[in-house]
């Protein structure tokens, strides 16, 4: 029998020449949804200086009388003093350059404009320290301004509806939130497991969440596990917070300076600097914050939660 002759067509590695690419913005894989800065009631300043006036309180603040008699009584006589030396935050910079070779972005911005990319990425990093600085920061960090009256630790190591319970003691008026890191709500819904009270769960910004006692539980991996972010360890241990916000709740707001130059958001200044005798185009990317506790009682903390016990439901 004679041999089929070979088929002749144009090969896929050819035809890959001709081909348009589909391709994707730049993905930056260690990018979160920052749900603490979506959920913290902002307040925006004049000069970056907020200064936190308190009032001098005692047992009795201010005597009053309580009397149905019309006449012949003494009303008591006072007033309420204020601190002599209140606190003042002074706002953080936060701040980046980022470099672009201008024959990159003349040459190389379609179908991506390059400097719009390359800003787009140094905002979002720059976002992601604003809110690990909220908690983490040694100046204002909502986790080093904790009042020692508000920190307890957990009785077993492993976050229970018990401790949870006992943090809610601690901001019981009007408590807003629960903050935690994924791998401390993996644990408490472990331990909501064994004792058979699955948390409901609320929708928020498109999301579900875990709820205790009606209390929403957001997620943030800036409460570190071990001081790690992504820790490799099954075991490790961290904090969860309970927070009030709000300053007519007198709980917890986030401090930005409005109308920075150059301002894309919330406190979020970017700033072209210019272009140098190399044609490396440079942009300053700053964003001003804080963060202010206005009472004590608008934060809590329940320490050494303990994120790697498993139990056994054989």
């Amino acid at each position: 029998m004679a041999e089929k002759s070979k088929i002749q067509t144009l090969s896929a590695h050819a035809a890959y020449q001709l081909a348009n690419v589909t391709k994707t913005s730049p993905q930056f894989e260690s990018l979160t949804p920052r749900w603490l800065t979506r959920i913290l009631d902002w307040k925006a300043l004049e000069t970056g200086i907020f200064r936190l006036n308190k009032v001098k309180e005692g047992d009795t603040p201010l005597d009053a009388l309580c009397s149905h008699v019309a006449s012949h009584v003494n009303i008591p006589e006072g007033f309420v003093d204020y601190e002599a030396k209140p606190r003042e935050y002074i706002l953080n910079a936060i701040s980046t350059i980022i470099n672009i070779d201008t024959k990159v972005s003349d040459l190389y911005s379609s179908p991506y404009d390059q400097i719009k990319e390359q800003l787009r990425l140094a905002i979002e990093s720059v976002k992601e320290r604003q809110e690990s600085q909220i908690l983490n920061s040694d100046d204002y960090g909502l986790l080093k301004n904790v009042a020692d009256s508000q920190r307890i630790e957990s009785r077993t190591g492993s976050p229970t509806p018990d401790d949870m319970d006992e943090l809610i003691s601690k901001v019981w008026k009007e408590p807003s939130f629960f903050l935690a890191h994924p791998r401390a709500i993996a644990a408490f819904g472990r331990e909501c497991t064994r004792r058979g009270v699955p948390p409901a769960t609320v929708t928020l910004f498109g999301s579900q969440f875990l709820t205790w006692r009606g209390i929403p539980i957001i997620s943030t991996d800036k409460l570190f596990v071990d001081g790690l972010k992504k820790p490799k360890s099954q075991t490790g241990k961290t904090n969860i917070l309970l927070v009030r916000t709000g300053e007519n709740k007198r709980g917890v707001v986030g401090l930005y300076q409005a109308g920075v130059p150059g301002e894309q958001s919330r406190g979020l200044s970017v700033r072209f600097m210019g272009i140098d005798k190399n044609g490396l185009a440079s942009y300053l990317l700053s964003i001003y914050c804080s963060a202010a506790i206005l009472s004590d009682d608008a934060v809590g903390v329940l320490e050494g939660v303990d994120v790697g016990n498993y139990h056994n439901y054989k």
